[in-house]
């Protein structure tokens, strides 16, 4: 097969709801992948940050091929020891409490959404702060979370009970809790909102309202976690535990995993029967998280996130001079974006056609989210067609 005949396949076959690329990726190895033609790139935004140690990284590989050869589902009616040892690693590596588990970043939200509103029920509490800018997902319930109205036409009346504030104003926060407000949720950073980090001091400032009024802080760390901020969570970097806190992406390095890690004073919320997911917690997935774990402790993946980060911002702060269509730099770690003073598409589009893959959000923000196993020359490779295409574009 090649480009075209794959392409006509999915005209026919699949329902058209992405806005994709020409391009078939038949093979990855590190922070390299190859289309079906042949054709070498340079994957600086891997699998929409989900393959957070590269592409087929050995320890994922290895431990997926032994744990396929034993057992790959087991239902949640009975116990598996890698959901429990996986869950163990979870809490030993962020705060006392428990997990639970499912296939997505959408499947985390969700659950951690019922989790609220059964916290709240007691006393018909139930409304969710959220963030102007946010992403919680495609279900129901997260596109009402979602603070974006690009994501809920056509899918009116949508779920009640969310309110949504400007990011970083905690004035406008403070203001909008009423006595129906049961949680805040947000994002320490932004990813599809633009890469915009939570200041420590409205952090704080969140945190002390929520326990001044019995409500959950929740943070959406879907994108961030996993090593991606140079802690293995981004609320470690910003100073302020949450109540509750959700994985998916990049735990579990290219399988469907999501994990609502929920703190020891509300783990009884939901008692049995209340929240479930078939496939959540298999023991291939979580053979796959624990190799992701490993992978990151043994390699010293998060000292490496916070140096290349580094290294990628000072390296983009003098193109900054040089090129004026560039606004500014932001993120922590690896979690970067490029502000430009121009729309991104065509910047996206010429990196493309000089076999570098990158994101462009929100119109004008480049998103520079290279795996956590980068090296210095493959950062300097993708900065020389970066510099490359901003010398040609007006």
């Amino acid at each position: 097969m090649n480009t075209a005949s794959v392409v006509d396949l999915y005209k026919e076959y699949i329902l058209p709801t992405y806005i994709q690329t020409p391009l078939v990726l038949v093979k990855g190895k590190g922070a390299r992948v190859w289309d079906i033609e042949g054709n070498e790139y340079l994957d600086f935004f891997p699998g929409w940050a989900v393959s957070g140690l590269g592409h087929c990284h050995p320890k994922v590989v290895k431990a997926l091929k032994i744990q396929a050869s034993k057992i790959m589902h087991v239902s949640n009616n009975y116990y598996n020891e890698l959901q429990g040892q996986l869950a163990k690693r979870i809490v030993d590596s962020s705060f006392p409490g428990r997990v639970f588990f499912a296939n997505s970043g959408a499947e985390a939200n969700e659950c951690a959404i019922k989790l609220a509103r059964r916290y709240g029920n007691k006393d018909k509490r139930y409304e969710i702060i959220t963030m102007t800018g946010s992403f919680h997902g495609r279900t129901m319930a997260t596109i009402a979370a979602t603070g974006q109205d690009k994501v809920k036409i056509g899918f009116e009346p949508l779920l009640e009970g969310f309110k949504h504030v400007p990011f970083n104003d905690f004035d406008a926060l403070k203001n909008a809790v009423t006595e129906k407000t049961v949680a805040i949720m947000l994002e320490p950073i932004q990813g599809e909102g633009g890469i915009n980090v939570a200041d420590k001091d409205y952090l704080r400032k969140a945190k002390e309202l929520c326990s001044s009024k019995d409500m959950l802080l929740i943070f959406d760390e879907v994108q961030t976690g996993m090593g991606r901020c140079g802690k293995l969570f981004a609320y470690q970097q910003l100073g302020m535990t949450p109540d509750v806190m959700t994985l998916a992406k990049s735990l579990g390095s290219g399988t469907p995993i999501g994990a609502t890690v929920v703190s020891e004073r509300i783990a009884t919320t939901l008692p049995p029967s209340s929240h479930a997911s078939t496939f959540g917690g298999s023991p291939l997935i979580c053979s796959a998280a624990l190799a992701t774990f490993e992978a990151i402790e043994e390699e010293g993946l998060l000292e490496n996130a916070v140096k290349m980060g580094e290294y990628i911002k000072k390296k983009v702060e003098k193109l900054k001079k040089k090129y004026p269509i560039i606004k500014s730099v932001k993120g922590i770690a690896l979690m970067i974006g490029v502000e430009l003073n121009i729309e991104g598409d065509e910047i996206y589009r010429e990196c493309l056609k000089n076999k570098l893959l990158i994101n462009c959000t929100q119109k004008n923000i480049l998103r520079i989210m290279p795996p956590l196993t980068v090296k210095k020359k493959d950062i300097n490779k993708a900065l020389s067609v970066l510099e490359g295409v901003f010398s040609r574009v007006k």
